[in-house]
């Protein structure tokens, strides 16, 4: 638990708990106010907004369990654990339904309160957690739609052409699609394409990233729940099942959602029903299902982290998205498209691209796809000279020669432990880390640049190409 400027307000009408609570939850590393009346109480949180509410049932000016009503109300992300002498059971579950986290009975052993509080403090973090996440989902959906209609093939590459054809046949139906290849190849946007292009486009796409959510939250996101269902649920939540009802539903890097859930998802799929968490009621699933890995199936099923039942359901259709490297042709189009984007974002002048530069990005292995090639792209136009954008405005990383890096994976994939190979891929490995300038990988290494370029000429490299120079 971490209580570093966690707030914590305490509201009691006994001053010796007051001082109690005060000086220990200090001594914890909290910052602490008290009230001894919930009038003061609500002045303090109004004020204040405190994490946690340490509340007392028995208060002189207003009753306890309204006072938890009217906080629980007003501040629904702040919880609450009771304090009270009274240790009636049914104070306790009313207490719990109305939303307090826990209810502890005076006297009561200071460890167990601490550990209580840091529940209920890792609920509230929990809580926010998913709140951050849903709205960057929604400022992502808002982002995409503000930029032009990435949506648009870009395509020359005879592969893509092909991909483009089964789009276009699959995307009008109501089949599952799953969607295949490494991180960054564009599996998201090629789901929208597949949406945008179906009968239900015009109903919501509602994405969820299994990977980006704790494990024990994906299922309360997918499903939804209702007032009540666990702590800390004091509103309804329809869950993303039911946002795409008539529309898509897309879970990105489905491989990453927890076995268990796996096969509840797998009955919704077969019998397009559901029940929110807590909830007694049935609910009908009208969605269409793309869903995407970026892990290799038969190893994901192999190792139990994806389902073969649900492996098998979800690909009634198969996408498989090839890597840039294997599409260079693809690349002077991207290329131009993203100047345009960034240039437009950043109210910059849309630069030329020097054939150079251009030559470069072609023959660079882009180990991070399509999202590696945008973040070089947004980066060259924004130090993008009068003249365009040359090497000197790409990144580091390209700055490599292919014959370089190309050593380098030569090395790694070599057997053997013989300190002769682990010094020369030391070598091109810094040579790489600093894009061929050797003062630099010299210093790197811990030597003198004579003696790295006596080792050079020891491992054959001193004829290799190094952009960077020094």
């Amino acid at each position: 638990m971490s209580t570093e400027c966690s707030k914590v307000l305490v509201v009691d009408d006994e001053r010796p708990v007051l001082l109690t609570l005060e000086a220990l939850l200090q001594r914890r590393g909290f910052a602490v106010q008290t009230a001894a009346t919930a009038a003061a109480g609500f002045a303090i949180l109004h004020r204040w907004q405190p994490d946690l509410v340490l509340l007392d049932l028995g208060l002189p000016d207003a009753d306890g369990i309204e006072v938890l009503r009217q906080v629980r109300a007003e501040m629904p992300s702040v919880q609450v654990l009771i304090l009270t002498a009274n240790d009636s059971l049914s104070n306790a579950i009313q207490s719990i339904k109305l939303g307090a986290f826990h209810f502890v009975s005076k006297p009561y052993a200071p460890e167990e309160l601490l550990s209580l509080m840091g529940r209920a403090l890792d609920q509230r973090r929990l809580e926010r957690e998913a709140a951050v996440l849903r709205k960057e989902s929604a400022r992502l959906v808002q982002r995409l739609a503000e930029v032009e209609d990435r949506s648009t093939p870009v395509f020359q590459s005879r592969s893509m052409r092909q991909l483009e054809d089964l789009v276009n046949r699959v995307a009008p139906t109501d089949a599952n699609v799953l969607l295949l290849g490494e991180s960054g190849v564009g599996k998201e946007v090629m789901a929208t394409r597949i949406h945008a292009r179906s009968r239900r486009s015009g109903a919501p796409m509602v994405r969820l990233n299994c990977a980006a959510f704790p494990a024990n939250m994906i299922e309360s996101e997918l499903f939804g729940y209702v007032k009540g269902a666990f702590t800390g649920a004091v509103a309804d939540f329809p869950g993303m099942i039911a946002e795409s009802n008539g529309g898509t539903l897309f879970l990105d890097e489905v491989a990453e959602m927890p076995p268990e859930l796996q096969t509840r998802f797998l009955r919704v799929l077969q019998e397009r029903e559901y029940r929110p968490l807590g909830s007694t009621r049935t609910v009908k699933a009208d969605f269409r299902l793309l869903a995407a890995t970026n892990r290799p199936v038969a190893e994901a099923m192999r190792n139990g982290t994806l389902r073969q039942d649900l492996y098998y359901r979800l690909n009634t259709f198969q996408v498989e998205i090839p890597p840039l490297r294997d599409r260079s042709e693809d690349i002077p189009a991207l290329v131009h498209r993203f100047v345009a984007q960034f240039s437009a974002r950043h109210g910059l002048p849309v630069p030329c691209v020097h054939p150079e530069a251009m030559g470069r990005l072609r023959t660079y292995s882009w180990p991070g796809n399509i999202r590696e090639l945008q973040n070089a792209i947004e980066y060259a136009v924004v130090l993008a000279e009068a003249d365009g954008i040359g090497l000197r405005q790409l990144p580091s990383d390209l700055h490599v020669a292919p014959a370089l890096r190309c050593a380098l994976e030569q090395t790694q994939t070599e057997s053997g432990f013989n300190l002769d190979s682990r010094e020369r891929q030391a070598i091109l490995q810094a040579l790489v880390e600093t894009g061929g300038n050797k003062t630099r990988a010299a210093e790197a290494l811990g030597i003198q640049r004579p003696t790295l370029y006596a080792k050079l000429r020891r491992y054959g490299l001193n004829g290799k190409t190094f952009q960077g120079g020094g």
